[in-house]
């Protein structure tokens, strides 16, 4: 197998924040691989913006120190290196005030595509924004990138999506959800609709459950102050997860566009029943001999904000009718693990139960992280005389296998989604209505807790989450599957 790299078009691309961690661990060393692989052309440029001052030269030299420790480079004098930091130049800009827009205006190209991606805080996206429009430096054909959180909650995202809307069209404005670039989520709309195997069979009438789970084995780290105003629901529920969730239980949209993708996934958004707090468990992980607690990690002893959550939800349509979707993110839990399990109901008729063989329902695994990769597990017969022995076998699909056997690398989630930009091509990013849809239903969930003055149940750090998180399954007679590398 040949991947084929495709060539996206000429571009000067912006990245205010250039001196940030973001830019240095993820979105440079994400460029240069896509520069080493021939998709982004020795004619495209990058101009990193920041408040610090540096002269072309020195910034260079923190490129490739990023490269050499983030992009897996060992040689300093590694010729795609020389000819990558060629391309990249800075200039020293005050996001609110005058300082460096006039330079700016003047490095860019005429007749260039034009991205300007903002690794900045939430703060600084409509400032940016409206400097970029003040100064002439966007025009129609520009594709504004930013990270989330896209608000704090619906106010402040519909107060966000209306100062965007003032500098740019919806068609511009490009909000980055790096889970929707890795390559088993993609692969979860290829397997959907581009097989009649599965797609007859994904509905209530064969799905028991669905479960989605993103561990982390850290903790919060440096990011306590940050954390500790949003929390697990806002900081992964909010987006990454109900992302999944959407890809999972859209239906087929009538073309592969952009629009009739998000739209299928704003339906299922719509379509989510409230969660009432009988079906929600909230946790705070304990401290080690080793590790801190939550609490020390973040400052405040009297902090109620969850670094866990796990609730049952229903997509009140009728492919998902009675069907639960169980979804759980936290972090010091076991191992670092993200992925998503499709169980298929038991066969209706066990005609192995007179051998005493039990069955269980198919699974589909979907991992996204580590080792991402598909694999559904079968029920067969063990080989070899002495009558029937029933076993639970994977087929595996393990993405990571398949790079060992051929060429194909298997590109970060940032590499691909940045490409897209360039691109203009909007279908892996979520559209303003979607992220208020999203805030609306998280919000009516964490109104309950807060308006209740609920405290996160503690738990272990290195355990599965708070004992009330198992028990949530355990009501309904189901298991989580566990979190394991």
């Amino acid at each position: 197998m040949v991947a084929q790299v495709i060539p996206v078009e000429e571009c000067d691309l912006v990245i205010f924040g250039g001196t940030g961690d973001l830019s240095r661990r993820k979105i440079l060393p994400a460029l240069f691989q896509r520069f080493k692989a021939g998709q982004w052309l020795e004619s495209g440029r990058i101009i990193a913006a920041a408040k610090s001052e540096h002269s072309n030269e020195r910034f260079r030299q923190i490129v490739k120190e990023a490269l050499l420790e983030f992009a897996g480079l060992s040689d300093a004098d590694d010729p795609h290196m020389t000819a990558f930091l060629e391309r990249i130049s800075y200039v020293q800009i005050d996001a609110t005030g005058d300082l460096g827009w006039k330079a700016l205006l003047d490095s860019m190209r005429a007749e260039t595509v034009r991205v300007f991606y903002l690794s900045v805080g939430p703060s600084l996206f409509a400032p940016i924004c409206q400097q970029l429009v003040a100064y002439g430096i966007s025009d129609e054909d520009s594709r504004i990138v930013m990270e989330k959180p896209f608000g704090h909650d619906l106010e402040s995202a519909r107060a966000l999506n209306a100062q965007l809307a003032d500098c740019f069209d919806e068609t511009q404005i490009y909000r980055i959800d790096h889970y929707l670039g890795k390559e088993t989520v993609q692969n979860l709309m290829a397997l959907r609709f581009a097989n009649a195997l599965f797609e007859p069979l994904w509905n209530s009438q064969y799905i028991d459950h669905i479960q989605i789970t993103a561990a982390e084995k850290i903790g919060v780290e440096g990011r306590g102050a940050y954390y500790d105003r949003s929390g697990a629901m806002r900081d992964m529920v909010q987006n990454h997860l109900l992302q999944l969730m959407c890809l999972i239980a859209m239906e087929p949209p009538s073309a592969f566009s952009p629009d009739d993708i998000r739209g299928e996934k704003l339906k299922v958004i719509n379509a989510l029943s409230p969660v009432g707090p009988e079906d929600v468990t909230r946790g705070q992980y304990r401290g080690t001999d080793d590790t801190l607690s939550y609490l020390d990690e973040v400052g405040d002893a009297t902090s109620t904000t969850e670094s866990f959550v796990a609730f049952k939800a229903h997509v009140e349509t009728w492919r998902w009718a009675g069907t639960p979707f169980y979804i759980r993110t936290g972090k010091r839990l076991r191992a670092r693990m993200s992925e998503i399990s499709i169980q298929f109901k038991e066969p209706p008729h066990n005609i192995f139960k007179p051998l005493g063989k039990g069955l269980s329902g198919n699974s589909l695994i979907i991992r996204l992280q580590p080792d991402e990769g598909i694999k559904l597990h079968v029920m067969i017969k063990e080989p070899g005389p002495g009558g029937i022995r029933l076993l639970d076998v994977p087929l595996d699909m393990t993405f990571m296998d398949l790079t060992d056997k051929t060429d194909v690398a298997m590109p970060d989630a940032y590499e691909r989604l940045l490409m897209d930009v360039v691109r203009g091509d909007q279908t892996l990013f979520m559209r303003g209505d979607e992220v208020e849809a999203a805030w609306r239903w998280t919000d009516q969930m964490i109104a309950q807790w807060e308006n209740r003055a609920d405290k996160p149940d503690p738990y272990d750090s290195g355990s599965s989450g708070p004992e009330q998180a198992l028990m949530l399954m355990h009501r309904d007679h189901r298991r989580w599957r566990e979190i394991e590398a």
